[in-house]
């Protein structure tokens, strides 16, 4: 069974991260730079919330708010359900899709160790069923 340790070997561990008092429109542009849809907003070395292009789209253009005066501690989301290197990735899908997320921190022995997308779960699902495919090609081959 996959797990997100499979994830973080691929992706590496790097989370990109901007302060609670950076502008939305310094993090978009941070999130441009990297192709990312996320930023990780940390305070002294705590994991204080996360940026999506969703929290821009839903709490500054829908808000009537201006980019480049609000600070991404005013639109970030919190309270993300925790995982760890351990976990499957069957049950980062589930939290997934119970708390209508798309991103999920992943913590070892209580610090930040990375994160998560939906995009690497899809990914690393796939990759499982590619090599189930071609396992079982091999042993129908060996057979005959």
């Amino acid at each position: 069974m996959r797990s997100v340790a499979h994830i973080l070997g691929r992706k590496g561990r790097n989370t990109v991260t901007v302060a609670p008092a950076t502008t939305v429109l310094e993090a978009l542009s941070i999130m441009a730079n990297h192709n990312i849809g996320s930023v990780m907003v940390m305070e002294h070395g705590e994991l204080k919330g996360i940026m999506t292009e969703r929290d821009y789209s839903r709490k500054v253009i829908l808000k009537g708010k201006s980019s480049t005066d609000t600070p991404v501690s005013e639109i970030m989301s919190t309270n993300f359900p925790k995982i760890s290197p351990k976990d499957s990735i069957e049950h980062c899908m589930e939290l997934m899709s119970e708390n209508n997320i798309r991103y999920l921190p992943v913590y070892e022995s209580g610090a930040l160790a990375g994160i998560v997308s939906i995009n690497d779960v899809v990914k690393e699902t796939i990759a499982a069923q590619a090599e189930t495919i071609s396992s079982l090609k091999d042993y129908m081959h060996s057979g005959l």
